[in-house]
């Protein structure tokens, strides 16, 4: 290859490959793309890479890479993508980088780089994605305001240790903003109430203090976004409240008891859901209009063949008391409703309220909604219903009375009564769930978030797929590219450098998810991680050594059930998601 120096393009990626990409790549002046990344390549970036000046595209990410960035970048004139994440890179991001005016995506995420962001970054305004989390960079320049396109913008896990630039403010296009993990002081800036397309944010572990920004998006964020600021304050779960607040904060808005709308039906339906959804946001906004005729009506919750009042839920759950909660994520809290009627119910309070037509919050309520109004499948939570309140936005299920499979692993004495034939059953059931999800429905829909916590389990230890709030409508005609979504440990390590979700991101969270129940805690510490140069395909894992050692060890023919979940499961978690098998396969062989 080092003599091959007409090459105009070079894929390589996702491979276990070695070599010097000094020694043994040479100088290619017609070359315009390379992806080199995640192999095992190692060695510094030479001085003569800077002679290949028609470069478009370089990806060399999740290798072992060393040294310094030599000036010589300042050549790829012509660069539209520079990936240099999870390698072992040292030394400071050189200024010559101001010159690459091209640049859509830098990620140099993962590396030791060191002392500050060079000003010359403002040069770099078609910029859109900029990683620079998990360095030890210290100081980020005013200029950073000036990437009016950034859409992506992380600079997590660093030692920041200044004020928040007021100009990250202007970057009106960001739907994602982590800037957590630092050492930032003072205040969030008053000006990011400009930032109305943010998605997600993250200013958690810091040293920040004050009040959060007056605006919606700040004012709906989960709580996990601001933890780990003593003196962060605001109208958000988790935070103290603001001492210095006016006299309306105090005692709330005149009309914060009222009802807006509250409508439950059983599962008639996309059709009748669509009608739902356009008389929901007709009611919000002549509610704006101040229609004080709405806001007296009176209330019912109709589920089914009988009538709920929307004061039953209060007084079942004493206005979400915490002693009814059986449940926290990312979106909202599940408590527990012991209705009149004897009926028994999970209400999903989210965190946030739907008070404008163009709010994510209710991309994300509507999600759910719409998701489980598609399902009927007795391995998927069933959904009664919806409200929508001026204080509360909450979703009406199906209580499964064993809770989630995290907080059973979790209980020794729990798990000990989760044997090995509820064990196989649970893995097979959620397996029949995400073939359904996938190949049975005219819209095939990806989860994003499987993991044990999302797994509920009824009186049978019958499993139930369950939280679809980021749950996608793959459209067979678009690139489904999205935000990153899911939990930590069950992400497919592909979304670290891409955006696009495909039915393989669940089937290598599945693969997580049924050896953790086999090993009853999370396999993590068996797994390579996704920076690790070594291949799922490869990994060699006895039986006996996965196994929860607080059962009883299984009887032969249960042995064999369980030798063809964690091979079919190992499968599920190849590097590559093209040699991933679909879930219908997998549901297929565990049933076999």
């Amino acid at each position: 290859m080092k003599n091959c120096t007409s090459l105009i393009r070079v894929r390589l990626n996702d491979n276990q490959l070695e070599g010097n990409i000094d020694a043994d790549f040479g100088v290619y002046p017609n070359l315009t793309f390379i992806d080199i990344s995640h192999n095992r390549f190692f060695g510094d970036i030479s001085t003569k890479w800077g002679q290949c000046t028609q470069l478009t595209t370089l990806w060399i990410s999740g290798n072992n890479v060393n040294g310094k960035i030599p000036p010589e970048i300042g050549n790829w004139t012509q660069l539209y993508r520079l990936d240099f994440s999870m390698n072992h890179l040292v030394g400071r991001i050189p200024r010559e980088l101001g010159r690459l005016t091209n640049l859509l995506e830098l990620r140099l995420n993962g590396n030791h780089f060191s002392g500050g962001i060079p000003p010359e970054v403002e040069s770099l305004t078609d910029l859109e994605v900029l990683d620079l989390s998990a360095n030890i960079l210290n100081f980020m320049p005013d200029g950073i305001g000036a990437l009016l396109n950034l859409h992506y913008l992380n600079l997590s896990y660093n030692k920041f240790s200044q004020r928040i630039p007021i100009p990250i403010g202007d970057l009106v296009h960001l739907s994602q903003l982590d800037l957590s993990h630092n050492l930032l002081i003072g205040e969030i800036p008053a000006q990011f109430t400009k930032l109305q397309d943010l998605v997600t944010l993250n200013f958690s572990f810091n040293n920040l203090s004050g009040p959060i920004p007056n605006s919606k998006v700040f004012q709906g964020a989960p709580a996990e976004a601001f933890q780990g600021n003593k003196n962060l304050c605001g109208n958000v779960s988790g935070l103290q409240a603001c001492q210095w607040p006016h006299k309306e904060d105090r005692h709330g808005p005149t009309k914060s008891n009222k009802i807006v709308f509250v409508v439950v039906f059983p599962l008639l339906g996309a059709l009748v859901m669509s009608f739902l959804i356009i008389l929901v946001f007709r009611r919000l906004q002549r509610r704006r209009k101040g229609d004080d005729e709405n806001d007296k009506q009176s209330v019912t919750i109709s589920m089914f063949d009988r009538t709920v009042k929307f004061e039953d839920i209060m007084e079942a759950t004493n206005n979400f008391d915490v002693m009814y909660c059986i449940g926290e994520g990312g979106h909202g809290t599940v408590y527990k409703a012991d209705l009149p009627s004897g009926d028994i119910v999970a209400v999903k309070r989210f965190h946030y309220l739907l008070d404008s037509s163009n709010s994510s919050d209710q991309k994300e309520f509507f999600n759910e909604v719409k998701a489980l109004t598609e399902i009927k499948h007795r391995n998927i939570v069933k959904l009664h219903g919806f409200c929508i309140h001026s204080k509360y936005t909450f979703l009406v299920y199906d209580y499964l009375q064993r809770g989630s499979l995290a907080k059973i692993l979790s209980n020794d004495e729990q798990a000990k009564e989760l044997d090995w034939c509820r064990r196989v059953n649970v893995i097979k059931g959620v397996s029949h769930a995400l073939s359904y999800m996938h190949h049975d429905l005219s819209s095939p829909i990806i989860h994003r978030d499987i993991s044990s916590k999302n797994i509920l389990l009824d009186l049978e230890y019958e499993a139930r797929v369950s939280d679809f709030g980021t749950a996608k409508l793959l459209n067979k005609d678009s690139s489904n590219w999205s935000k990153l979504a899911g939990t930590h440990g069950y992400i497919a390590p592909e979304l670290a450098y891409t955006m696009k979700v495909t039915e393989k991101c669940d089937v290598y969270s599945f693969g997580m998810l049924a050896l953790e129940v086999l090993k009853g805690s999370h396999p993590g510490d068996i797994m390579p991680s996704a920076s690790s140069s070594s291949s799922y395909d490869t990994l060699q894992v006895k039986l006996n050594d996965l196994l929860d050692e607080r059962l009883s060890p299984p009887p032969q023919n249960v042995l064999d059930k369980l030798n063809r979940i964690m091979e079919v499961a190992i499968s599920c978690l190849d590097v590559n998601p093209q040699c991933r098998p679909t879930m219908q396969l997998v549901s297929k062989l565990l049933s076999d």
